[in-house]
């Protein structure tokens, strides 16, 4: 028996061995809680649930700073952050209402029409990058771009801190979290801190996944399997449902010619291979959340099933598998943040 021979299976034997290993870790950790840090920032904590499947739980918000997070809501919904006073960031993300606008694009001021979709604010500090195309590594980045947008907010953080000053309350809520008050930073760290306790709660799939099998349907279990099984996770898949990775919109034979309209990550990144490149979109709450697509041209998830499933995986789905499917998405639905009632 050769040297050589000996060398492969002992690495053969070790990769065997390794992968077992972290199969057992995996199998102990199932349904076991988790207490993790997300944001340091905003002294945001989590407690993670992790289990055995593609999609997991979300975690649940332990503790966050309350008075930081009121400070940001009330930011959150004040048009003072807009040039003209009249767009606010809750103009875009209606914060009872599935967290985003429910329009095609959304409309800054002077009635200007952007250019994309609106995603929800809900579990977007969960997502890997912020913006459709991404350009933005988390909520801190991500917060000023629409303030400084000329088709959204138009504003600047020199305007914006003078009619802040301008407000008592605005200026009490300051000076009660930081004694450096109405600052830029501060701003920014009160929206972000806001944003970050926003994790949806008590969602149907969540509670399925925990153990609780009657928590779905019998046709949401059925579509689940579909799911699964034709392939859908390989996008939509971890604690978002996606928001963890970039993917093409779809084999460009296969998709129709409206969701063609936008060369994605390539206007960043002027990468061919970016063409048509977008962040995949997370599935929680996305029964609340039509228009659906990049650009917001498709105004139903059955549509929006046929077109994934025909442009991504090449199939042509039977009436009873969108059915299925529909009713599943319908189960990523969870309640109000906490943080909106406290």
């Amino acid at each position: 028996m050769s040297s050589r021979y000996v060398v492969l299976v002992t690495v053969c034997l070790l990769a065997i061995v390794l992968v077992l290993a972290m199969q057992l870790k995996a199998s102990q950790q199932q349904h076991q809680w988790q207490k993790e840090v997300e944001i340091q920032s905003t002294g945001v904590t989590y407690l993670e649930r992790k289990v055995e499947a593609p999609i997991q739980p979300l975690p649940v918000v332990e503790q966050y700073d309350i008075a930081w997070a009121r400070l940001g809501k009330a930011l959150f919904k004040s048009p003072l952050l807009s040039a003209d006073n009249t767009v606010s960031c809750a103009s875009c993300h209606d914060l009872y209402n599935g967290g985003d606008d429910g329009f095609s694009v959304s409309v800054g001021i002077k009635q200007q029409l952007g250019e994309r979709n609106s995603p929800t604010v809900f579990n977007s500090v969960l997502n890997f990058r912020q913006f459709w195309d991404g350009r933005s590594p988390n909520l801190e980045a991500q917060t000023p771009e629409p303030i400084h947008n000329p088709i959204e907010m138009g504003s600047n953080w020199q305007d914006i801190i003078k009619k802040l000053k301008a407000q008592p309350g605005f200026v009490k809520s300051f000076n009660a979290v930081s004694k450096e008050g109405v600052t830029t930073e501060n701003i920014i760290k009160a929206i972000v801190a806001f944003e970050a306790s926003l994790i949806s709660q008590n969602s149907p799939i969540d509670a399925f996944l925990l153990g609780n099998t009657s928590a779905l349907s019998t046709q949401q279990q059925r579509g689940y399997e579909k799911f699964v099984s034709y392939g859908c996770v390989t996008c939509h898949q971890g604690r978002n449902i996606g928001g963890n990775l970039y993917q093409k919109v779809g084999r460009l034979d296969r998709v129709p010619s409206h969701l063609l309209d936008d060369v994605g990550r390539f206007a960043l990144t002027q990468n061919p291979q970016d063409k048509f490149v977008f962040k995949v979109p997370s599935l929680r709450n996305v029964a609340l959340t039509a228009p659906y697509f990049h650009n917001g041209s498709v105004d139903n998830l059955s549509d929006a099933i046929r077109i994934m499933a025909k442009g991504q995986l090449g199939l042509d789905l039977s009436d009873e598998d969108v059915a299925d499917i529909e009713a599943l998405l319908q189960a990523f639905t969870g309640e109000l943040p906490r943080s909106l009632a406290e």
